[in-house]
């Protein structure tokens, strides 16, 4: 079995003790037939019938009155049905009925188990998480679903296997440098396991440790790999500011050459000069995609990522005043760097780094350079927001057609996105901007999504699907965490059901864990495999 990797020399890489202490818990299924898990299932229940809805069934359609029938996991039939003797009747009220919403970007896996209601997760709508994000993932795979047959949890789970645990795992301490050809043969056999064991595809981190140290070719070398399996690559790529035309050249090139699926994470333009270049960014993905590239990217709405302050020297030159100098004329200011985390000392936590150079009595870029040295000890950990994205890229990129939502959050999380994310978007760009229909918006978290993800039998209202559905208000569906109040709770969802059985209802989980882990489908007809 592989684990990950703890140095025998001491202290592991600082982006494994990260993970360990947030304890994550990012895995896939087994590619075997699965059995659903849950304290309650559908099963055994009797059919429900969901009347008077405004059904929007994931595809871009338009909304239409029908009746939804429910049988065990599965919808088994759409339209205008008569009810059956003895089966559970919901009057859907005229609001909206939809599929359930799928985060393709999540960490919302971290602290599942003690949270295993899930309801940041579930309160947005969202049935299924995709988790395995920046190329971090457990090892062995199937650690997570062990847990979850223990534990049953309320929303459904697939993951990626992730590129910096994988190579945490071969190259532990030492991994400041480009890999052997023996050890990315190690890599290559555990992402081979791991596809084996059923994960979906291979993610990459690689902005972060160990990843941002690898070369193109062993990326390369280990999506091909995934690819063998029938597996899709999704990345949190080189570069989201300085390099970031280079960075999209990457995964545009990795997509061409293994003929895999390929998704950019939370696609932004994190850098003042590149402001306004959205229509550049989307150019390179249209171009690629008429090329025959199969490349999409998720966005959350918002403009301010969470991360690392070290994420801002891609040098890792980090006591370089002119690196620290650039990075808050570029790519944040001072005042728009916000500390979510700072274990060497807690107090500075809600504080940016402009107060924290008043504070001291130096110029923020010290400052900064000061954070950073301060987090470096063993054991310490840092979280940043910054704000360093504009609202009309954010816009644009959310509106591309290839495009789905995600929310990169947390159950726990200093950064709204992990409890608003989903009504969000359909508050500001469907209702209030009219960015996009309902329907739009509706397709872009749920059958965009599956289609993103390779998720054949969710994110659409029809017979045979997984019964996976949200009932929620359009006039009122609202996001309502801040900064300063981050796990607000969203508004105007009446009840969310998760394989046909009611996980949420008028604001509050019913207490029924029914999530099921989700597996990764064959290779899809007419792909060839990666040689």
């Amino acid at each position: 079995m592989y684990h990950t990797a703890t140095p025998q020399s001491g202290r592991p890489p600082r982006w494994i003790e990260t993970l360990r202490r947030s304890g994550i818990g990012m895995l896939a299924t087994a590619a075997a037939v699965l059995a659903p898990v849950g304290v309650a299932s559908a099963a055994d229940q009797p059919s429900t019938l969901i009347t008077g809805a405004r059904v929007v069934d994931g595809t871009g359609a338009p909304a239409r009155p029908a009746s939804v029938r429910i049988e065990g996991e599965r919808i088994v039939a759409v339209g205008d049905l008569t009810p059956r003797a003895g089966e559970q009747l919901v009057d859907a009220g005229g609001l909206i009925l939809s599929p359930g919403f799928i985060d393709t970007h999540s960490h919302h896996d971290h602290g599942l188990f003690e949270k295993p209601d899930a309801l940041p997760v579930v309160s947005q709508g969202i049935t299924t998480i995709i988790v395995g994000q920046d190329g971090g993932s457990e090892l062995p795979l199937d650690a997570l679903f062990t847990r979850m047959e223990k534990i049953p949890v309320a929303v459904n789970i697939a993951s990626y296997v992730g590129h910096n645990s994988v190579r945490a795992a071969v190259l532990g301490e030492d991994y400041k440098r480009v890999a052997t050809a023996s050890e990315v043969a190690q890599m290559r056999e555990m992402v081979r396991t791991s596809m084996k064991a059923g994960a979906i595809g291979l993610s990459t981190g690689l902005e972060y440790d160990p990843g941002i140290y690898a070369s193109k070719e062993e990326v390369l070398d280990l999506a091909k790999e995934a690819a063998r399996s029938g597996g899709r690559y999704i990345s949190h790529i080189r570069s989201e500011d300085q390099y970031i035309w280079a960075a999209l050249d990457e995964i545009v090139g990795i997509g061409r050459v293994t003929g895999m699926p390929v998704q950019v994470s939370h696609m932004k333009l994190a850098m003042t000069d590149w402001w306004g270049q959205a229509d550049r960014y989307l150019g390179i993905m249209d171009r690629a995609r008429a090329a025959g590239i199969d490349i999409t990217g998720d966005v959350y709405p918002y403009e301010y990522w969470q991360s690392t302050l070290t994420v801002m020297f891609p040098k890792r030159d980090f006591a370089n005043r002119e690196s620290a100098e650039f990075a808050l004329k570029h790519l944040a200011p001072a005042d728009g760097l916000l500390l979510s985390d700072f274990s060497p000392d807690p107090s500075l936590v809600g504080k940016t780094v402009a107060q924290v150079a008043v504070d001291r009595g130096i110029d923020p870029a010290p400052a900064l350079m000061q954070l950073i040295a301060e987090s470096q000890v063993p054991g310490a950990q840092e979280m940043v927001i910054g704000t360093s994205m504009r609202s009309d890229d954010v816009a644009k990129l959310i509106a591309w057609p290839h495009a789905n939502i995600s929310s990169d959050g947390m159950l726990d999380d200093r950064h709204p996105r992990g409890a608003g994310s989903f009504p969000r978007v359909l508050r500001v760009y469907a209702r209030e901007q009219k960015l996009l229909t309902l329907e739009q918006a509706v397709h872009k978290m749920t059958g965009a999504a599956a289609e993103h993800m390779g998720i054949t039998d969710r994110g659409f209202i029809r017979p045979g699907a997984h019964a996976d559905l949200v009932l929620f208000d359009p006039a009122t569906i609202a996001d309502r965490a801040t900064s300063d109040n981050p796990s607000a709770q969203s508004v105007g969802i009446s009840r969310v059901w998760v394989n046909g059985a009611l996980v949420f209802k008028d604001g509050q989980p019913t207490g029924i864990r029914s999530g099921e882990r989700v597996r990764r489908m064959a290779v899809e007809s007419g792909k060839q495999p990666a040689k």
